[in-house]
């Protein structure tokens, strides 16, 4: 059966094309991925098939009384609500009906035997609704899903103003799961999980009974809970069944038929041309030198495969600093209030030190502290002889207006227009992601676009908060790379180990916040 169907759409925007006749069908029980690299239009797909935005052309057709649960990774949380009762208005509708049930017990002592009738009737058939629907057990499963996704640890009765980027994220998707609506769509939702959490929403998916589509760039999680693979590429969708590792091996046989179907045809061509020139000035071999012509003339000729523009990173070295290029002693993490106990931390010259621990604990703020970006409630923080950091921010800034080019430019303004250019082109951007706005960047652009002006500086303590999120599967192999072959000093956050675990010295796990030496 098809919930959902879509034909022949296609979509443009600012002069450029995402979708050009794509097709797309979801059936019941699949467990969808939609994957492509960076800036192909995954989120601009959701975006239409959610009715956010409106296509070009073609048909975007639901099933009759689908219900559809959208995660958006820009969603937002009304400030002044506790988690506890944000989390409740998954359920809005039942305690409309409660309400509604409340208000007919209350009229029932002035009720006609008639009306009586009709409002026993109506409360017979709210009750049945609110009964099927678990109403009188909601509290526990808020407790359930909130304690998978760890928002107990964090305490449902705090405010969510309070909450970390990851927090709210945690939170949108609880509540998402408890709508528990017939079609999941979530974009990117493992980007602020926890390593643990994510591993509680791998198992929810893998045993989840109805259809979803995910967008994802975290290659074992598409792996365990998908069973079909949309693949978004130059305008076009293509269907694949199997999990990712089967995308890919599917994928990379239908490029080589490609590849060797355009050269076969190439050489065809060049054969046919060669025998026109040769025969269509004598008059023996005129006619068949014609008839060549418009067989060559109605050909649909093959276009060459385009190679998107991969990314080429490469972090400056500073020189050498001395032994500790951080030393802090009795560190109070915090804004207003302590978030963690007094903590002494050297990191010594060279270190490749990778930190863990859920989320609200503290990691960006522990970034933040030691760069001096913000103060710490107390303790002493010395960076080390000649120091020189670079720091990669985890979300680029709200309301950028500057293009990408500008954006660079700002920091380095001694740099020319090429020079900057050829360094945002050698991070995989094209000249349309260089002169576009960054707050029109899909979250992968704008994450190449940051760390294209790390690289612009010579540094010897690389600063990396979560820096492959967004990030598309070859860029995340590009940056592993690079980070791997860089010989200066690296503090990682990171939620994905199979990014970091086989070329870090150490993991922090800061969860216990007692004393780290290294």
């Amino acid at each position: 059966m098809s919930i959902l169907n879509v034909e022949h759409v296609s979509h443009g925007f600012g002069g450029r094309t995402i979708f050009e006749d794509a097709s797309f069908r979801l059936l019941k029980g699949e467990h969808v991925a939609l994957v492509g690299a960076n800036g192909e239009g995954k989120s601009t797909f959701l975006a239409m098939i959610t009715g956010q935005l409106t296509p070009d052309e073609g048909k975007i057709e639901w099933a009759n009384r689908v219900t559809v649960g959208y995660l958006d990774q820009h969603a937002a949380l009304q400030p002044g609500q506790t988690i506890r009762e944000v989390l409740r208005t998954a359920f809005d509708d039942m305690y409309k009906l409660e309400a509604e049930m409340l208000a007919c017990y209350d009229k029932m002592g002035e009720a006609s035997p008639e009306e009586m009738d009709r409002m026993m009737a109506d409360v017979g058939d709210i009750q049945s609704i609110l009964e099927a629907n678990s109403f009188y057990s909601l509290d526990a499963r808020i407790e359930e899903v909130a304690g998978g996704l760890g928002l107990r640890d964090i305490g449902l009765e705090k405010r969510v103003d309070e909450l970390s980027g990851g927090q709210r994220t945690k939170v949108l998707l609880t509540k998402l799961l408890l709508q528990n609506p017939m079609i999941l769509i979530l974009d990117e939702p493992t980007n602020y999980l926890d390593v643990e959490h994510i591993h509680w929403l791998r198992t929810y998916l893998e045993n989840y009974e109805n259809a979803f589509i995910l967008v994802s760039h975290d290659v074992p999680f598409l792996n365990a809970v998908t069973n079909v693979i949309y693949h978004v590429e130059n305008t076009h969708i293509t269907r694949y069944t199997g999990d990712y590792e089967k995308f890919q091996e599917m994928y990379a046989i239908k490029r080589r038929q490609e590849d060797a179907a355009y050269e076969r045809q190439q050489q065809e061509i060049k054969r046919t041309e060669d025998f026109i020139q040769r025969n269509k000035a004598r008059v023996a071999t005129r006619g068949m030198a014609n008839s060549r012509q418009k067989r060559l003339d109605k050909m649909e000729v093959l276009e060459k495969r385009q190679e998107k523009p991969k990314p080429h990173f490469q972090f400056r070295e500073a020189r050498t600093p001395g032994r500790f290029v951080i030393d802090a002693k009795r560190l109070v993490l915090g804004y207003d209030t302590a978030l963690t106990n007094p903590v002494d931390i050297q990191l010594e010259r060279g270190r490749k030190i990778a930190l863990r621990g859920v989320n609200g604990l503290g990691k960006t703020t522990l970034l933040k502290t030691l760069l001096g970006i913000i103060p710490p409630i107390s303790g002493k923080i010395e960076l080390g002889d000649f120091v020189e950091p670079g720091y990669f921010e985890q979300e680029s800034a709200k309301g950028n207006d500057h293009t990408a080019i500008e954006d660079v430019w700002e920091e380095y303004p001694g740099m020319s227009n090429y020079e900057i250019r050829a360094a945002l082109a050698a991070c995989g951007l094209t000249n349309e992601h260089i002169t576009s706005k960054m707050m029109v960047l899909s979250g992968g652009e704008a994450a190449k676009v940051r760390l294209c002006k790390v690289m612009q500086k010579p540094v010897n303590l690389l600063v990396l908060d979560e820096p492959t999120n967004h990030l598309d599967v070859e860029a995340k192999k590009e940056l592993k790379r690079a980070l791997k072959e860089y010989k200066g000093t690296i503090l990682l956050v990171s939620h994905e180990p199979e990014f970091y675990e086989d070329w870090v010295d150490a993991v922090w796990n800061i969860e216990s916040w007692t004393t780290k030496i290294v």
